[in-house]
Formats: C-alpha cells, structure tokens, sequence
C-alpha cells in the first residue's frame, strides 16, 4: 500500500510557495503521492486564499521525479472535461508520467457552485459527471474521440501529445460509497477515492471489513493492467501511531492500495512538520 498527502489547496492566507514547498518536502520525507483539493473559493474562512492545484502540481513536479501528482477531488461538472484532460495531459508530461486525476460530482458545499453561477441541482451535475467521465476518460488517452451527450461535444478530436502513460493517464472517482452510483463509475475508471458518509460534516473510518467488501465489488485491475486503485483515507494522522500504523496495516491486507492523511492549512511550521515526519509504514 502507497501512502500519499492529502494538502488543503488553500485557506487563511497561506501563500502558494508553502504548498510548492510541502509537495518537495513529501518527496524527501518518503511519501508515495501528493494530492491537492480543488475549489476556486476554499472552504474555510472569509475571503480565503485559494490557489488553481494544477498549476501548483506543475511547479512541484519541476521539483520532484517520484512522487505521484493529482487531484482529490476534482468537481467535474464545474470543469469543461476538455479543459481539464489538457490541463492533466500536460501535468503527465512535465512529470514524466507522474499525473493522476480524481473526479467526483462535487462537494455540497462548494461556495465556488453558488458564486459564479454553476449547476447545483445534484441530478444534473450527476448526469454531467457520468457523461463527462466518459468524454475525460478518452481524452487521456490520446485516442480519437467522436461524442455526442445532453452537456458534453467532441468531433473527432484526438489531444496530442499522447500520455506518457499508457494506455492513459489514471482516472479515479470519488464520493461516498452510501450512494451506489460512486461504485458504478469507479468501475468505469482506475480507481475510487472513497469517503463512508454522505453526510460531509461528519466522518467515520472504514473498517477493514467494509475495505475488503469494496475491493471485491470492484475490478481487480485498471486499464494499465495494474491493480485497481482503492485509495482509503482523507482525514488526520491520530496521536496514537502504535494503533494508527496497526490499522493502516490491516487496510493493506484488505485490499487498499493507497492510504491518504489529510494535511490541513494552518501554520506552515506544523504543517512542514506534519509532512517532514514521513508515512507511517
């Protein structure tokens, strides 16, 4: 199991070079992964600092060779599919195939939805998402693409240069596995980024049970040939690490292939710290 970061992609008013920064960091500390969230208003505060995650990605991978890039996660149906497949087609060429992107209906409570007009009814922005997930999907590969939908257009379009990885670059789906629709697009996909609760003001962990049910009701691979991505996670490292290291090691054995710990923004010393002490392995 990988272990990746899961960084706040603003908030307060922490400047962009901290989040470049922190991305090197988790390189050198030995993390697998670094993955910033996605809003145009952060969620946090008044007026908060926010900042576009692809372009920071892009600035860590000048700066980084290992670490896998993305995003988790991303609202795609307040993106124009693609836009964004160019945006992460050219993340994977300045990472040397280091890109990585997740998708999901988006969160409820996105101050960006309401501000500037986007589509809030769920129902639509759901069938936006199924749609716009098959458009993305072809589009990262490089591959010619003719599609016709209610929301989305593409004629004959083929986005060169081609991914650096093969077949395409990995798209993961996100959302709570209380709603059976998260599954039935993942499968579609390369993996999921699960959460266990619709119901985004709370959190509980996945136990290893409920993980080892998920992986059996998903693909054992992706479209690479590697396993299917089950990417568990999202919340703070706890102070007991003796217990914390024992579950990430029985979610392992049940099938996860990624653990994300969440760095939230606050002070840049504690979150450096956070990130210097490294994955709990």
């Amino acid at each position: 199991m990988r272990h990746g970061l899961e960084i706040s992609c603003g908030g307060a008013a922490i400047p962009v070079s901290v989040l470049v920064e922190l991305g090197e960091l988790a390189e050198h500390a030995g993390w697998d992964g670094v993955f910033l969230e996605d809003y145009l208003i952060h969620y946090s505060g008044d007026d908060p600092s926010t900042y576009d995650p692809w372009l920071v990605l892009a600035a860590i991978a000048g700066r980084t060779g290992r670490v896998r890039l993305g995003t988790t996660v991303t609202a795609l149906p307040r993106r124009r599919p693609a836009k964004l497949a160019r945006e992460v087609l050219t993340l994977d060429h300045l990472s040397a195939g280091r890109a990585t992107v997740a998708v999901g209906v988006g969160d409820p409570g996105d101050r960006g939805l309401v501000a500037f007009g986007e589509q809030t009814e769920v129902s639509v922005r759901a069938a936006m998402l199924d749609e716009g997930l098959d458009l993305l999907t072809g589009l990262l590969s490089g591959e010619r693409v003719n599609h016709r939908g209610t929301h989305y257009r593409a004629d004959g379009v083929a986005l060169r240069p081609a991914p650096v990885q093969a077949p395409r670059v990995p798209v993961w789906v996100g959302g709570s596995t209380q709603a059976a629709a998260v599954r039935r697009r993942a499968a579609r996909a390369d993996g999921i980024v699960p959460y266990k609760l619709t119901d985004t003001d709370t959190w509980s962990d996945f136990t290893p049970d409920e993980v080892r049910e998920l992986v059996n009701a998903l693909p054992p691979t992706r479209a690479d040939g590697q396993p299917f991505d089950v990417a568990i996670g999202g919340r703070r490292r706890r102070p007991d690490e003796r217990a914390e290291r024992a579950y990430l090691d029985d979610l392992a054995a049940a099938g996860a292939t990624w653990w994300l710990e969440f760095v939230p923004v606050g002070d840049p010393a504690a979150m450096r710290a956070a990130v210097a002490r490294g994955p709990l392995r």
